[in-house]
C-alpha cells in the first residue's frame, strides 16, 4: 500500500498555448471617452509592437486557474519540511518579509542622496553590529550578493593581505568535507588547491595538516578553507589547534559560515581562531532560499583584513551616516551598490524578533531535531561516523545498496510519502550519502512524520526492493532519463504540426 504523509493537488495542466481560444481576452476596458488615435501613425510603424504570433487567448478565470493549477505542483516550505542537508532551508517569519515591503525601504533607490538614505544607512550600521557580535571579528562587509561570492572576496581579502607582506603565496589546503565551493573559489582567485582528508571521526586531521605546514619551507600555503561544522553536521573539535598551527606559519584560517545554524549563541569563529569568515542571510538569517536568489554573503574579518575591504564602507560624521571611500589598500568594490538591500532588512528583522537568548534558543532547537532524526533512524540507516551530529546529520545507503536500491531511489519514493527529498549523495565522501537537516522551525509531529516516511521506506525495501526502484508513483511524472535531460534540454514549447499544414 502506497502511504502519503499529506496530499497534494497535482493535477494534469496543459500549457496554456494549448488551451487558446481566439478570441478570448483576460481582461475588460471600457469604451474609449477620447478619440482613438492609430498607433503607428502616431509613432511610427518600427515603433509598435505586433501581435505575438501563438500568444494564448484565455479567459482571466481561466489564466488564475492555469497558474494556480500549477503552483501545486511545487513543493515548498509552507507545506512540509525541506530535509535537505547544507541548504538549511527553513520557514522564514512572515513578519520579517512585511517589514522588507515597506515602502520606504522597497522603493528606496540606490542613487537617492544619503541625507535622504538614512534609515537604509541605520538599518545597514545595525545589522553590521549584530553581526559582528554574533561572529566575534572585528570589521564586516555587506556587499557581497552570496555565499560563494563572499567565499570569493573572503580570499581576495587574504591575497591582498599577503601580497603587502610581499608574498601572495601559491596554495589554499581544503578539507575534502568542505562545501564544493571551496576549492572553485581559491582556483578564481589564482589559488592551487591541495586536499586534507578528514580522519576516522569525520574531522580535520591536525597531525596531517601540521606535517603538511611543516614541509612548507617556502610559504607556499595561504589559508585553510574549512567549514565548521563540516558538510557531515560534525563540529571541528580542534579548530582553535587548526588556527594555531596555521597562525604560526604566517597562514590564515578561512571558515565557510555556511553552516552558521549550528553556531549562533553558542559560540564564535572569532573567538576560535578565524580571520575572515562569510555568512549566508538567505541560509540562518531570514530569507526566503531557493530559486536563484536573492542572497546575502557578508565577509566577516579580523582587524588585520580591515584595510582591505571592499568599498564604500560606512562611517558616521556629525550624527549622520556616509559612505567612506578612503581605503587605498581595498580590493575595490564587488558588487554594485551595497548588497541585496531586501535580504539585509530581513536579516536584521529576524536577529531584532528573536534577541540574543532566542538566536541561542533557535540553534539548540536546530541542534535537537537533527540528533532526534539520528536516534530514530539509527537502526535503519548506517552512521559512517560516530562524533556528535550538530544541525545536520549524514547517513549512507550501505545497508539498503546491499538490495540494489541506493540513495536517489530512496528520496524518489519519499516524495511519494509528501516529502521533499533529502540532499543526495553529498557529501561525497560518504558513499551514497543520505544527507538530512531538519532545521530549527520543524515540530515534533513533523519530524515523527518524516522519521515514519524513512523507516517504512527502509522496510519497503527489506520486503520489496523493486517496488522501491520503481517510484516515485503519485507524482505528475516518474522517473525521468536524467541525462537526456541535462544534456539536451527542451526550453522551448513549439507547436505540434498537424498532418494538414506538413503537407502544405
Amino acid at each position: 500500500m502506497i502511504r502519503k504523509v499529506r496530499q497534494h493537488i497535482s493535477q494534469n495542466e496543459a500549457l496554456l498555448f494549448e488551451e487558446t481560444s481566439p478570441g478570448k481576452a483576460g481582461y475588460q476596458l471600457p469604451e474609449l471617452d477620447v478619440p482613438s488615435v492609430d498607433p503607428q501613425a502616431a509613432l511610427g510603424a518600427p515603433n509598435v509592437r505586433v501581435e505575438i504570433e501563438g500568444f494564448p487567448e484565455v479567459s482571466e478565470v481561466e489564466a488564475i486557474r492555469h497558474f494556480t493549477r500549477l503552483s501545486t505542483w511545487n513543493y515548498a516550505i509552507d507545506l512540509g519540511l525541506y530535509p535537505l542537508g547544507s541548504c538549511t532551508m527553513k520557514y522564514n517569519p512572515r513578519v520579517n518579509e512585511f517589514v522588507a515591503r515597506l515602502d520606504g525601504l522597497a522603493w528606496a533607490h540606490p542613487y537617492q542622496p544619503e541625507s535622504l538614505s538614512q534609515g537604509a544607512l541605520e538599518i545597514i550600521a545595525e545589522l553590521e553590529s549584530a553581526l559582528l557580535e554574533i561572529t566575534g571579528m572585528d570589521a564586516i562587509t555587506l556587499q557581497p550578493a552570496a555565499g560563494a561570492h563572499g567565499e570569493f572576496t573572503g580570499i581576495l581579502l587574504v591575497r591582498a593581505y599577503l601580497e603587502s607582506q610581499g608574498n601572495p603565496r601559491k596554495k589554499i589546503l581544503v578539507p575534502d568535507s568542505a562545501h564544493g565551493t571551496n576549492p572553485a573559489t581559491a582556483s578564481m582567485a589564482g589559488y592551487s588547491v591541495q586536499n586534507i582528508k578528514s580522519n576516522a571521526k569525520g574531522m580535520m586531521d591536525v597531525s596531517s595538516l601540521a606535517r603538511l605546514l611543516d614541509e612548507d619551507t617556502n610559504n607556499e600555503i595561504a589559508a585553510l578553507m574549512v567549514t565548521n561544522p563540516s558538510t557531515l553536521g560534525i563540529f571541528e573539535e580542534d579548530i582553535a589547534k587548526v588556527a594555531e598551527i596555521l597562525h604560526a606559519k604566517g597562514a590564515m584560517l578561512y571558515m565557510d559560515g555556511a553552516n552558521m545554524n549550528a553556531l549562533v549563541g553558542l559560540t564564535r569563529p572569532g573567538d576560535f581562531g578565524v580571520d575572515v569568515m562569510h555568512l549566508n542571510l538567505h541560509k540562518t538569517f531570514s530569507t526566503p532560499h531557493g530559486g536563484g536568489g536573492p542572497g546575502g554573503g557578508p565577509v566577516a574579518v579580523k582587524k588585520h583584513l580591515e584595510p582591505f575591504l571592499p568599498i564604500p564602507r560606512l562611517k558616521r560624521v556629525n550624527e549622520a551616516w556616509t559612505f567612506d571611500y578612503k581605503f587605498p589598500q581595498s580590493i575595490g568594490r564587488v558588487r554594485a551598490f551595497y548588497g541585496n538591500f531586501g535580504v539585509l532588512v530581513r536579516a536584521l528583522a529576524y536577529i531584532l524578533a528573536h534577541g540574543g537568548n532566542g538566536l541561542k534558543n533557535a540553534t539548540i532547537d536546530a541542534l535537537m531535531n537533527a540528533n532526534y532524526i539520528r536516534r530514530k533512524l539509527e537502526p535503519y540507516y548506517d552512521l559512517p561516523y560516530d562524533s556528535p551530529s550538530m544541525h545536520e546529520v549524514v547517513f549512507s545507503d550501505d545497508r539498503q545498496s546491499k538490495q540494489g536500491v541506493r540513495t536517489g531511489d530512496l528520496a524518489k519514493r519519499l516524495i511519494d510519502y509528501g516529502f521533499h527529498p533529502y540532499t543526495v549523495s553529498f557529501p561525497t565522501i560518504v558513499h551514497g550519502a543520505i544527507m538530512i537537516e531538519p532545521t530549527e522551525t520543524e515540530s515534533k509531529r513533523e519530524l515523527d512524520l518524516f522519521i515514519d516516511a524513512m523507516i517504512s521506506i527502509a522496510k519497503e525495501i527489506e520486503k520489496d526492493p523493486k517496488f522501491v526502484l520503481q517510484a516515485p508513483y503519485l507524482t505528475r511524472t516518474s522517473r525521468v532519463d536524467e541525462v537526456t535531460a541535462a544534456r539536451r534540454p527542451i526550453v522551448r514549447w513549439r507547436p505540434q504540426r498537424t498532418s494538414s499544414q506538413a503537407a502544405d
